[in-house]
Protein backbone atom coordinates (compact mmCIF):
# COMPACT_ATOMS: atom_id res chain seq x y z
CA UNK A 1 0.00 0.00 0.00
CA UNK A 2 2.96 2.08 0.39
CA UNK A 3 2.37 2.93 -3.44
CA UNK A 4 -0.43 4.77 -2.84
CA UNK A 5 1.11 8.16 -1.28
CA UNK A 6 2.66 10.64 -3.31
CA UNK A 7 5.71 10.80 -4.36
CA UNK A 8 6.34 14.01 -2.84
CA UNK A 9 5.09 13.07 0.85
CA UNK A 10 7.05 9.62 0.44
CA UNK A 11 9.93 11.44 -0.22
CA UNK A 12 9.63 13.75 2.54
CA UNK A 13 8.82 10.86 5.09
CA UNK A 14 11.84 8.98 4.19
CA UNK A 15 13.48 12.03 4.44
CA UNK A 16 12.86 11.95 8.07
CA UNK A 17 11.90 8.96 9.36
CA UNK A 18 13.94 6.64 7.20
CA UNK A 19 12.59 3.61 5.18
CA UNK A 20 8.87 3.08 4.89
CA UNK A 21 8.13 -0.35 5.72
CA UNK A 22 4.66 -0.52 5.40
CA UNK A 23 1.67 1.48 5.84
CA UNK A 24 -1.74 0.81 6.82
CA UNK A 25 -4.85 3.00 5.71
CA UNK A 26 -7.33 4.33 7.93
CA UNK A 27 -11.08 3.83 7.63
CA UNK A 28 -13.51 7.26 8.55
CA UNK A 29 -11.57 9.93 7.33
CA UNK A 30 -13.45 11.81 4.72
CA UNK A 31 -10.81 15.00 3.94
CA UNK A 32 -7.91 13.52 4.42
CA UNK A 33 -5.61 10.64 3.47
CA UNK A 34 -3.99 8.80 5.93
CA UNK A 35 -2.94 5.54 8.07
CA UNK A 36 -0.53 3.82 10.12
CA UNK A 37 3.48 4.01 8.93
CA UNK A 38 5.74 1.69 9.68
CA UNK A 39 9.37 3.63 9.49
CA UNK A 40 13.50 2.73 10.66
CA UNK A 41 12.23 4.93 13.32
CA UNK A 42 9.22 3.74 14.30
CA UNK A 43 5.46 3.51 14.09
CA UNK A 44 3.57 6.83 13.73
CA UNK A 45 0.66 7.98 11.80
CA UNK A 46 -0.02 10.24 9.42
CA UNK A 47 -1.69 12.14 6.90
CA UNK A 48 -1.83 14.19 4.12
CA UNK A 49 -3.63 16.65 1.60
CA UNK A 50 -3.52 18.57 -1.66
CA UNK A 51 -1.74 21.66 0.08
CA UNK A 52 -3.35 23.68 -3.04
CA UNK A 53 -6.69 22.62 -1.91
CA UNK A 54 -6.34 22.66 1.57
CA UNK A 55 -3.28 25.50 2.14
CA UNK A 56 -1.57 24.88 6.07
CA UNK A 57 -4.24 22.74 7.19
CA UNK A 58 -1.82 20.81 8.89
CA UNK A 59 0.01 23.81 10.32
CA UNK A 60 -3.30 24.85 11.81
CA UNK A 61 -3.55 21.16 13.04
CA UNK A 62 0.08 21.53 14.72
CA UNK A 63 -0.65 24.50 16.29
CA UNK A 64 -4.08 23.23 17.88
CA UNK A 65 -2.52 19.91 19.01
CA UNK A 66 0.14 22.02 20.59
CA UNK A 67 -2.38 24.40 23.00
CA UNK A 68 -4.28 21.40 23.73
CA UNK A 69 -1.59 19.84 24.82
CA UNK A 70 -0.39 22.78 26.66
CA UNK A 71 -2.08 23.07 30.13
CA UNK A 72 -1.30 19.09 30.30
CA UNK A 73 -5.33 18.43 31.01
CA UNK A 74 -6.31 15.59 28.17
CA UNK A 75 -3.79 13.76 25.83
CA UNK A 76 -2.96 14.87 22.43
CA UNK A 77 -1.06 13.01 19.81
CA UNK A 78 2.73 14.36 19.42
CA UNK A 79 3.22 15.95 16.63
CA UNK A 80 6.65 15.18 15.05
CA UNK A 81 6.79 16.71 11.75
CA UNK A 82 4.64 18.78 9.51
CA UNK A 83 5.67 18.88 5.57
CA UNK A 84 3.89 22.05 3.31
CA UNK A 85 5.28 21.05 -0.22
CA UNK A 86 4.16 22.46 -3.56
CA UNK A 87 1.64 20.10 -4.53
CA UNK A 88 0.94 18.09 -0.96
CA UNK A 89 1.23 18.68 2.57
CA UNK A 90 1.02 16.17 5.19
CA UNK A 91 1.67 15.80 9.26
CA UNK A 92 3.51 13.02 11.04
CA UNK A 93 2.56 12.06 14.82
CA UNK A 94 2.81 9.99 17.58
CA UNK A 95 0.51 6.66 17.08
CA UNK A 96 -2.11 5.90 19.33
CA UNK A 97 -2.89 3.00 20.11
CA UNK A 98 -6.81 2.11 21.19
CA UNK A 99 -8.16 0.10 24.05
CA UNK A 100 -11.63 -0.29 25.50
CA UNK A 101 -13.13 2.62 28.00
CA UNK A 102 -11.82 2.57 31.67
CA UNK A 103 -14.92 2.44 34.10
CA UNK A 104 -14.12 6.45 34.91
CA UNK A 105 -13.57 7.42 31.14
CA UNK A 106 -16.76 10.02 31.13
CA UNK A 107 -15.66 11.51 34.61
CA UNK A 108 -12.50 11.62 32.88
CA UNK A 109 -13.18 13.27 30.29
CA UNK A 110 -15.53 15.76 32.23
CA UNK A 111 -12.51 16.45 34.26
CA UNK A 112 -10.01 16.84 31.26
CA UNK A 113 -12.48 19.34 29.51
CA UNK A 114 -13.58 21.78 32.79
CA UNK A 115 -9.65 21.94 33.05
CA UNK A 116 -9.10 22.80 29.65
CA UNK A 117 -11.70 25.37 29.88
CA UNK A 118 -10.70 27.00 32.50
CA UNK A 119 -7.34 28.03 30.59
CA UNK A 120 -8.76 31.35 29.21
CA UNK A 121 -7.04 34.53 27.77
CA UNK A 122 -8.28 38.25 27.57
CA UNK A 123 -10.10 38.32 24.28
CA UNK A 124 -12.45 35.44 22.45
CA UNK A 125 -10.54 33.82 18.83
CA UNK A 126 -7.16 33.12 18.61
CA UNK A 127 -3.85 34.52 16.92
CA UNK A 128 -4.13 31.88 13.56
CA UNK A 129 -7.25 31.11 11.20
CA UNK A 130 -7.90 27.48 11.07
CA UNK A 131 -10.29 24.67 9.94
CA UNK A 132 -13.73 23.08 10.99
CA UNK A 133 -13.48 20.12 8.75
CA UNK A 134 -12.37 21.38 5.26
CA UNK A 135 -14.08 25.10 5.79
CA UNK A 136 -12.14 27.86 6.78
CA UNK A 137 -12.65 28.89 10.26
CA UNK A 138 -12.30 32.36 11.22
CA UNK A 139 -10.59 33.59 14.41
CA UNK A 140 -10.51 37.36 14.53
CA UNK A 141 -9.69 39.21 18.41
CA UNK A 142 -13.15 40.01 19.69
CA UNK A 143 -13.42 41.75 23.41
CA UNK A 144 -17.62 40.65 23.16
CA UNK A 145 -18.61 37.24 22.45
CA UNK A 146 -21.47 37.32 20.78
CA UNK A 147 -19.28 39.71 18.34
CA UNK A 148 -17.46 36.71 17.89
CA UNK A 149 -19.81 34.40 17.73
CA UNK A 150 -21.42 36.38 14.53
CA UNK A 151 -18.49 37.89 13.06
CA UNK A 152 -16.18 34.57 13.10
CA UNK A 153 -18.79 31.50 13.26
CA UNK A 154 -21.97 32.27 11.93
CA UNK A 155 -22.04 35.40 9.17
CA UNK A 156 -18.89 33.21 6.97
CA UNK A 157 -20.74 30.30 6.92
CA UNK A 158 -24.28 32.37 5.86
CA UNK A 159 -22.35 33.46 3.34
CA UNK A 160 -21.02 30.68 2.19
CA UNK A 161 -24.19 29.07 1.60
CA UNK A 162 -26.10 32.22 -0.03
CA UNK A 163 -23.09 32.28 -2.74
CA UNK A 164 -23.65 28.42 -3.15
CA UNK A 165 -27.40 28.54 -3.45
CA UNK A 166 -28.15 27.08 -0.53
CA UNK A 167 -29.98 29.81 1.19
CA UNK A 168 -32.04 32.33 -0.43
CA UNK A 169 -33.09 35.71 0.33
CA UNK A 170 -35.90 34.68 3.03
CA UNK A 171 -33.56 32.74 4.54
CA UNK A 172 -31.14 35.42 4.89
CA UNK A 173 -34.07 37.51 6.08
CA UNK A 174 -34.78 35.47 8.96
CA UNK A 175 -31.11 34.97 9.63
CA UNK A 176 -30.84 38.53 10.07
CA UNK A 177 -33.74 38.53 12.55
CA UNK A 178 -32.12 35.69 14.27
CA UNK A 179 -28.47 37.57 14.34
CA UNK A 180 -30.55 40.41 15.92
CA UNK A 181 -32.15 38.54 18.98
CA UNK A 182 -28.71 36.80 19.95
CA UNK A 183 -27.44 39.70 22.10
CA UNK A 184 -30.15 38.93 24.50
CA UNK A 185 -30.04 35.38 24.72
CA UNK A 186 -26.48 34.66 25.25
CA UNK A 187 -24.48 34.80 27.96
CA UNK A 188 -20.90 36.38 28.24
CA UNK A 189 -18.17 34.40 29.58
CA UNK A 190 -14.09 34.26 29.71
CA UNK A 191 -13.03 32.75 26.90
CA UNK A 192 -12.31 29.38 27.30
CA UNK A 193 -9.73 27.29 25.44
CA UNK A 194 -11.73 24.68 23.75
CA UNK A 195 -11.01 21.47 21.01
CA UNK A 196 -13.66 23.12 18.71
CA UNK A 197 -14.78 20.15 16.98
CA UNK A 198 -15.92 17.54 19.55
CA UNK A 199 -17.71 14.21 18.43
CA UNK A 200 -17.50 11.32 18.80
CA UNK A 201 -15.18 10.79 15.99
CA UNK A 202 -12.70 13.12 17.47
CA UNK A 203 -12.02 11.57 20.56
CA UNK A 204 -10.24 8.38 20.80
CA UNK A 205 -9.68 5.66 23.77
CA UNK A 206 -6.15 5.30 24.56
CA UNK A 207 -4.75 1.96 25.80
CA UNK A 208 -5.00 2.44 29.00
CA UNK A 209 -8.58 3.11 28.39
CA UNK A 210 -8.40 7.03 28.57
CA UNK A 211 -9.98 10.22 26.44
CA UNK A 212 -7.75 11.25 23.62
CA UNK A 213 -8.62 13.96 21.93
CA UNK A 214 -7.57 14.28 17.64
CA UNK A 215 -8.46 16.75 14.67
CA UNK A 216 -9.34 20.16 16.70
CA UNK A 217 -10.08 22.97 15.63
CA UNK A 218 -9.09 25.17 18.47
CA UNK A 219 -9.95 28.42 19.22
CA UNK A 220 -11.03 30.60 22.53
CA UNK A 221 -14.39 30.11 22.71
CA UNK A 222 -17.57 30.00 25.03
CA UNK A 223 -17.28 26.96 26.70
CA UNK A 224 -20.86 25.96 26.13
CA UNK A 225 -20.30 25.84 22.53
CA UNK A 226 -17.83 22.76 23.36
CA UNK A 227 -20.86 20.91 25.22
CA UNK A 228 -23.27 21.91 22.53
CA UNK A 229 -21.24 20.65 19.65
CA UNK A 230 -21.12 16.95 21.62
CA UNK A 231 -24.57 16.55 21.78
CA UNK A 232 -25.43 17.66 17.84
CA UNK A 233 -24.62 13.72 16.86
CA UNK A 234 -26.47 11.39 19.43
CA UNK A 235 -24.20 13.09 22.65
CA UNK A 236 -22.42 11.34 24.73
CA UNK A 237 -22.67 9.28 28.19
CA UNK A 238 -25.06 11.35 30.66
CA UNK A 239 -22.24 10.72 33.30
CA UNK A 240 -20.12 12.96 31.11
CA UNK A 241 -22.80 15.42 31.00
CA UNK A 242 -23.82 15.71 34.64
CA UNK A 243 -19.84 15.16 35.68
CA UNK A 244 -18.67 18.15 34.10
CA UNK A 245 -21.86 20.22 35.59
CA UNK A 246 -20.72 19.33 38.90
CA UNK A 247 -17.43 20.50 38.18
CA UNK A 248 -17.82 23.79 36.73
CA UNK A 249 -21.39 24.43 36.31
CA UNK A 250 -23.25 26.15 33.44
CA UNK A 251 -25.63 29.24 33.64
CA UNK A 252 -29.32 28.14 34.22
CA UNK A 253 -30.59 28.18 30.38
CA UNK A 254 -27.53 26.59 29.02
CA UNK A 255 -29.97 23.93 27.37
CA UNK A 256 -31.52 26.48 25.35
CA UNK A 257 -28.46 28.16 24.35
CA UNK A 258 -26.68 24.81 23.15
CA UNK A 259 -29.82 24.62 20.32
CA UNK A 260 -28.05 28.50 19.15
CA UNK A 261 -24.57 27.72 19.48
CA UNK A 262 -25.22 24.58 17.33
CA UNK A 263 -26.60 26.39 14.31
CA UNK A 264 -23.00 26.90 13.49
CA UNK A 265 -21.39 23.12 13.04
CA UNK A 266 -25.44 22.51 11.16
CA UNK A 267 -24.43 25.88 9.05
CA UNK A 268 -21.13 24.02 8.36
CA UNK A 269 -22.73 20.78 7.34
CA UNK A 270 -25.32 23.08 4.96
CA UNK A 271 -22.38 23.78 3.25
CA UNK A 272 -20.33 20.67 3.12
CA UNK A 273 -23.51 18.45 2.63
CA UNK A 274 -26.55 20.58 2.20
CA UNK A 275 -29.09 17.68 2.90
CA UNK A 276 -31.44 17.64 6.21
CA UNK A 277 -28.92 19.77 7.83
CA UNK A 278 -30.87 23.14 5.82
CA UNK A 279 -33.60 22.43 7.57
CA UNK A 280 -31.95 21.85 11.00
CA UNK A 281 -30.42 24.85 10.67
CA UNK A 282 -33.48 26.90 9.71
CA UNK A 283 -35.93 25.34 12.43
CA UNK A 284 -33.89 26.74 15.41
CA UNK A 285 -33.14 29.96 13.53
CA UNK A 286 -36.65 30.40 12.95
CA UNK A 287 -37.71 29.68 16.58
CA UNK A 288 -34.93 32.12 17.88
CA UNK A 289 -35.63 35.05 15.43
Amino acid sequence: MINSIPQEILNFCESAFGELQSFRPASGGCINNGGRIETEKGEFFMKWNASTTFPKMFTAESMGLKLLAEPQCIQVPEVLEVYEGSQYSCIVMEHIATGPKAKTYWVDLAEALACLHKTTRSKYGLDHHNYIGSLHQYNHNEDRWVDFFINNRLLPQVKLALEHGRFNRSDMEKYSRFERALPGLLKEEKPALAHGDLWSGNLMTGPNGNPVLIDPAVAFVHRETELAFTRLFGGFDREFYESYQNILPMEPGYEERFDIYNVYPLLVHVNLFGGGYYQQAMNTITRFS
